[in-house]
């Protein structure tokens, strides 16, 4: 079999997502046809984490991140030209589209080709990415006009599953998953008398950097505590607060070692598709301190293996809580181990889109596996 993803932007969690799924269907080929975001990631720095090698890539250079008429008008022209060529030289038994603008510019030119076998992954729906009334009821009028020209839509967590069927648009649902880490770091660290709040991501308005800031602004004055930001963005600016480390970018392992100093792993996105960070802070045993919003609300289980705030004041409650009892912490993160395995496996859950592929599944909540308390 040979699926074509369309992928716009090829970075960050969409890049990691398509990575994570040529590996797991390994037996299959891959066509991968991206953009490029040039100001965050170069795109042959993105095909260097492919290790398998079913992978081909074709850019798609007119493709852009901002909406413009114009330049869409381009993207789409290129995008048809594409795919008629891979559709006539026989190369395209599955379509599946990746993020909005590659979900709403793909299912139109597949329309246009007559491609039967389309999918659409939106990994965090637009019309949940503003607060403005007017936009927010624009992006569900283009999901509702794309999803009647072809095409089915796979969420990556329950939440959003919920979401699309809200707006009457019948989805499948399989769960984002991580691999299981059995990372040890070279040197394993003593305990830091500093209480380490982590979390990992571009710095942009979806992540909330606003949000972060004002909660750690309210510890200000107070050594023992450390905030700390791995990533880097265009509004990294919005983090002015003095107890806020901000890493940049770093090498997985560093990642991971830095995730394994921590003592809780927040989040203070607006909205998730279900993010890999977290997932990945679960799999290194981390209890999730993470904003009710969807995606997030997925993969907590509340007071097990961390909470879910809507607030400033309710994370810096949590996070004085946390402190003043650092022992439970490591219950609360083997809680999260435990339910990654079962909820979040990489393999068992990304599997089931070959079933997908081949019409034989249509995914809905019943199907996935769900952690139960058994102590």
């Amino acid at each position: 079999m040979i699926v074509v993803h369309v992928i716009e932007p090829f970075a960050s969690g969409v890049a990691l997502f398509v990575k994570s799924l040529t590996k797991v269907l390994s037996t299959d080929k891959h066509i991968v046809i991206h953009g490029e975001r040039k100001d965050e990631i170069e795109a042959d720095l993105v095909k260097k984490g492919f290790h398998t090698t079913n992978v081909k890539f074709i850019p798609w250079k007119s493709a852009n991140r901002n909406i413009s008429i114009f330049k869409d008008i381009q993207a789409l022209i290129e995008l048809y030209t594409i795919l008629k060529r891979l559709k006539k030289a026989g190369l395209c038994d599955v379509v599946h589209l990746h993020s909005a603008k590659s979900g709403f510019l793909g299912r139109i030119v597949c329309w246009m080709l007559n491609l039967q076998n389309v999918y659409y992954t939106p990994n965090g729906a637009s019309f949940l990415s503003t607060n403005s009334y007017i936009k927010r009821f624009i992006f569900k009028k283009l999901e509702i006009a794309a999803n009647k020209l072809c095409g089915k839509v796979i969420c990556s967590s329950a939440s959003e599953f919920n979401e699309y069927n809200k707006l009457g648009i019948k989805s499948l649902y399989v769960n984002n998953g991580v691999e299981t880490s059995d990372y040890v770091p070279k040197q394993l660290s003593k305990p830091s008398e500093k209480f380490r709040i982590i979390t990992c991501g571009r710095i942009v308005a979806q992540k909330n950097p606003e949000l972060f800031n004002q909660i750690a602004s309210y510890f200000i004055g107070l050594d023992n505590f450390e905030f700390i930001w791995i990533g880097d963005g265009p509004d990294a600016s919005l983090l002015k607060s003095p107890n806020i480390k901000i890493t940049g970018w770093l090498q997985e392992h560093a990642v991971s070692d830095l995730i394994m100093k921590g003592d809780v792993y927040v989040s203070t996105s607006q909205y998730e598709g279900l993010s890999f960070a977290a997932l990945e802070a679960m799999s290194l045993k981390k209890p999730l301190l993470l904003t009710d919003c969807v995606g997030n609300r997925d993969i907590v289980k509340q007071g097990m293996n961390g909470d879910l705030f809507s607030n400033k004041r309710s994370a810096i409650s949590k996070i004085i809580h946390y402190q003043n009892n650092r022992e439970m912490l490591s219950v609360m993160g083997e809680l999260s181990s435990e339910i990654k395995k079962v909820e979040y496996d990489m393999y068992d859950n990304f599997r089931i889109y070959k079933d997908i592929y081949l019409g034989k599944a249509f995914i809905g909540k019943q199907f996935m596996k769900t952690w139960t308390f058994n102590y």
